[in-house]
């Protein structure tokens, strides 16, 4: 579903932006992707259950002007972190997953989900007074149409993580990050990745996707982040918009600040900007330069629910399998591309990845 991506530099027509350092060794691309079944990673984040209600419009209410849906089904898929992990998986890694569930129905289900795709669920802790997070979105169509979502529905912990749980996670997560290629910290502010327990790590390389506390992993052992571009403006209380300069300037803040070797922003339909510290990048440009890559695919995205867990986990696991962060952020940009060409929380397997690679040497030639 998603068409080649162009050999040739693309620019963007908002920003007149050319995409800088676009060659890629797409072989050497395929050398990393063939190692991702010998690498380890362990991912330590807040656990989602995201639901999709498939309804049928019925008629307007005479009650109230809304729509009435008649139920047909209900799909439960991975989220948050469990997304990530659920990616990790399907691209052939080993995976160690890290944080809480509670003994609920959705605990219950990501936990089944978790060992049918044999993942390491050794460092995840269960618990009778923990709600597991659930996002329920409605989508709504007529007969013989395409569903849209018209409403989401969050149901959340009704208190913090309890000391005596994050105690158990930062004990299981401080064992195992220990024996991983990388750690993938996954922060959806519910409590289980914490900056606080990231401090106290000891890993080879700690790749991070903070939905809300980005500055707080300030001199921390942190190697790379991989923030939204609206995530960036939020943490640093700024507008980019379609200012190149300011992206560019923000983006060399917060990988300063953070003590980062790299930073990869998302921009959605603009692609991406990966910014590199001095001693990692491969050649010495400004320190304001961003190496911009274009998407791939289609600028008119089906879905992009949990788009950002695709990015952090291939990015991660390139890294983790020798790629440099340039060829990991491609990778993540191929993966990107294919995953919102697909309905709901979805992943990408090594083999789409592959073809998609051989897709584009194919183009190339």
């Amino acid at each position: 579903m998603t068409r080649p991506h162009k050999s040739k530099p693309r620019t963007n027509p908002k920003t007149n932006l050319r995409a800088a350092d676009s060659a890629v060794d797409l072989t050497r691309l395929l050398d990393v992707v063939a190692a991702f079944p010998k690498q380890t990673i362990c991912v330590i984040g807040d656990f989602v259950l995201d639901e999709f209600a498939s309804c049928e419009i019925s008629r307007v209410s005479r009650e109230a002007p809304v729509l009435i849906l008649r139920h047909r089904e209900t799909d439960a898929y991975p989220g948050g972190a469990a997304n990530a992990i659920n990616n990790l998986a399907d691209l052939g890694a080993c995976v160690v997953a890290v944080g809480v569930l509670g003994t609920d129905a959705g605990g219950r289900s990501l936990l089944d989900h978790f060992r049918r795709k044999r993942v390491n669920t050794s460092g995840i802790v269960t618990a009778r007074n923990w709600f597991t997070t659930t996002k329920t979105r409605f989508l709504a169509g007529w007969t013989h149409t395409t569903e849209q979502q018209v409403l989401r529905v969050d149901r959340e912990p009704s208190a913090p993580l309890s000391k005596a749980l994050q105690t158990a996670v930062e004990r299981k997560a401080t064992h195992l990050a220990r024996k991983a290629n990388a750690v993938l910290v996954s922060d959806y502010g519910l409590g289980a990745a914490t900056s606080a327990l990231v401090k106290k790590l000891q890993a080879k390389r700690i790749m991070l996707d903070s939905r809300y506390r980005l500055c707080e992993y300030a001199g921390l052992s942190v190697t790379a982040a991989t923030p939204n571009e609206p995530e960036l403006e939020s943490a640093y209380h700024t507008k980019i918009g379609a200012d190149t300069a300011k992206l560019e300037a923000l983006g060399a803040q917060a990988l300063r600040e953070l003590g980062l070797e790299a930073l990869l922003v998302t921009r959605g339909k603009d692609g991406m900007a990966l910014f590199e510290s001095e001693t990692h990048r491969s050649k010495s440009p400004p320190a304001s330069f961003a190496r911009h890559i274009a998407i791939y695919g289609s600028d008119a995205p089906v879905d992009v629910t949990g788009a950002g867990d695709t990015v952090i986990a291939v990015f991660t696991l390139a890294v983790a399998a020798g790629a440099s962060y340039f060829e990991a952020a491609h990778l993540a940009n191929y993966a990107g591309g294919i995953v919102v060409m697909k309905r709901r929380t979805a992943t990408v397997t090594r083999a789409e990845l592959e073809s998609a690679l051989r897709r584009e040497a194919t183009a190339q030639r």
